[in-house]
């Protein structure tokens, strides 16, 4: 029946619904054709009695009225039918346009995440989609620390004026992050709340997981300050929404983490934690080329444990571990931020101090001493260093000379028996004075 239908319902341009729609509207415009056409009859038959048997045949008449009045009354039903079902497709596009809009912002979104490369670029591309998804409402981004015992607050926009988003907060105080789904937090309502969350403020927390793994925390909340979230589809749609944007931020925060990871392993050593010898190498090329280039002096101090063979050989080797991590940490703590610490290699430690004048980094390298020395307490065995220093251009006349500078005064501080501090003389003729064929 329905398949008859088509073609007529075609020919006047009617939708083309299927299922039980589209069987409904063909009924009831051939119901109404054919009660039309039943009334017309009905007329026909009265006026042919009415000719033969004149004034007996008025029910007729009331038959033919009543169907007029169910043809209209199906012809309005089906108008009304048709109304309906535009506006509903009108309501279908508008939301698929929507949807398409969000599908075409998350994925611009994801484009963008994967060009950033520290968590504020990427805390930057996230405030820019989520303003566009989801007006009028506000948010905060937490991202774990590389302890992973503490989310830090990176990014906060258009938060409601009675929420403070915290400085930072535990894992353990989270129910988003302990249970790895989202949690409102309502007070007002009497719903459960994180021991973080303060004010009568709602707000929907959306942990970002990516490898089974935590990696931050999105809060949204409504900008206009009320204490309860909107419930039902606006409550659904907001939580699907930001799960969306959690999830892909959650993958740009793991890539970033990962690349961060990946070049601190190039450029830094396992144990100690100071940069390689590769890195070394290429930070004082450039800075020897600066200091040529600004006439500023730069200094080295090599640095090197006494007796490391006998500690390990006495205490074992996680005890030297632990020595190495310690002296380093005390060389760093003892330096500007501007210097650079490098493990040169074994139990060898090497500083390079830029704008830095030979008496300078001498009493600098005293004051390593002494902190090196501090660590026989730490670790309850003998630990001290003997320093060697050299600076360009007082003791040095080229760059590449540095390092054999300090190296070689450091074996006179071996030789004149060890836990002290030995400087490279001053150039005298354009010649250094220690150098390594004086080893002693």
């Amino acid at each position: 029946m329905v398949d008859e239908q088509a073609p007529f319902l075609r020919r006047l341009r009617l939708p083309e619904w299927r299922g039980t729609t589209r069987q409904r509207l063909g009924l009831m415009y051939n119901g109404a054709i054919a009660l039309q056409l039943l009334s017309i009859a009905l007329v026909a038959v009265h006026e042919m009695l009415d000719r033969w048997q004149p004034g007996g045949n008025d029910m007729l008449l009331v038959l033919a009225l009543g169907l007029q009045v169910a043809v209209a009354t199906s012809l309005l039903g089906f108008r009304t039918i048709l109304i309906t079902h535009h506006n509903h497709e009108q309501h279908m596009r508008a939301d698929s346009e929507a949807a398409r809009r969000r599908t075409a912002e998350l994925f611009a979104m994801t484009d963008m995440l994967q060009a950033a490369e520290t968590n504020e670029e990427a805390g930057a591309v996230l405030m820019v989609t989520a303003r566009r998804l989801l007006g009028g409402h506000g948010a905060a981004l937490y991202v774990l620390n590389n302890s992973r015992d503490r989310l830090d607050l990176a990014r906060q926009w258009d938060l409601p004026d009675g929420y403070v988003a915290p400085d930072s907060l535990a894992p353990s105080h989270c129910w988003a992050l302990k249970r790895g789904k989202a949690h409102v937090n309502a007070p007002v309502e009497g719903g459960l709340c994180c021991s973080h969350h303060g004010g009568d403020n709602a707000v929907l927390e959306i942990p970002m997981m990516a490898g089974g793994q935590v990696q931050g925390l999105l809060v949204l909340a409504r900008s206009d300050a009320p204490v309860a979230l909107a419930g039902g589809e606006e409550l659904a749609n907001l939580r699907h929404l930001g799960t969306a944007l959690a999830d892909s931020m959650s993958l740009a925060l793991s890539n970033i983490a990962l690349r961060d990871r990946l070049r601190t392993q190039s450029l830094r050593d396992s144990l100690t934690g100071l940069y390689n010898r590769r890195y070394m190498e290429d930070t004082l090329e450039r800075l020897i080329a600066l200091s040529q280039r600004s006439g500023n002096p730069t200094a080295v101090i090599m640095i090197d444990l006494d007796n490391f063979k006998e500690l390990n050989d006495s205490y074992g080797h996680a005890k030297g571990d632990a020595v190495l991590r310690d002296v380093a940490a005390q060389i760093v703590g003892a330096l500007r931020p501007t210097d650079v610490v490098c493990r040169y290699g074994g139990e060898e430690i090497i500083a390079i101090l830029p704008d830095c004048a030979l008496a300078d980094a001498v009493a600098k390298a005293e004051q390593i001493r002494l902190r090196v020395l501090g660590v026989t307490d730490i670790q309850g065995c003998p630990v001290s260093a003997s320093l060697g220093v050299a600076a360009m251009p007082e003791t040095s006349v080229r760059g590449e000379e540095l390092i054999p500078d300090a190296d070689a005064s450091l074996y006179l501080a071996k030789a004149s028996g060890k836990n002290c501090v030995f400087a490279a003389e001053r150039v005298t003729s354009g010649l250094t004075v220690a150098r390594v064929t004086d080893k002693t």
